[in-house]
């Protein structure tokens, strides 16, 4: 088992549920990756990041769609590019990032429980 944890500890991390409202290619990246700009609603508002996702998916088609961030990590410059969160996968057989989605839709800025 990987090293435990506290409650208090999970509970810091702030990931919340956001739409994207807007998907760019960064053929600037070291690696092949999407800039994403999410809204996650209410003071939250819309948030940047860049996600190594272009294994799975095209910017035409991550428009509109559901992901899960962290939101509460400080910013962090990727190139030229500021991400403000950090968006959340799981690597498939082959090593690519999978998206973290709700598998329903819940309103943008819910909170993980």
């Amino acid at each position: 088992m990987s090293n435990l944890i506290a409650f208090e500890d999970f509970q810091k991390v702030d990931v919340r549920a956001g739409t994207v409202t807007k998907a760019e290619p960064y053929p600037e990246a070291r690696k092949p990756a999407i800039k994403l700009w999410i809204d996650f609603g209410g003071d939250l508002g819309v948030k940047k990041s860049s996600a190594q996702i272009t294994s799975h998916y095209t910017p035409e088609m991550l428009v509109g769609m559901q992901v899960m961030a962290v939101v509460n990590f400080p910013p962090r410059q990727i190139g030229r590019f500021m991400s403000e969160v950090l968006v959340l996968g799981f690597p498939d057989a082959d090593g690519e990032i999978v998206l973290a989605r709700p598998d329903q839709v819940v309103p943008d800025g819910g909170k993980l429980h």
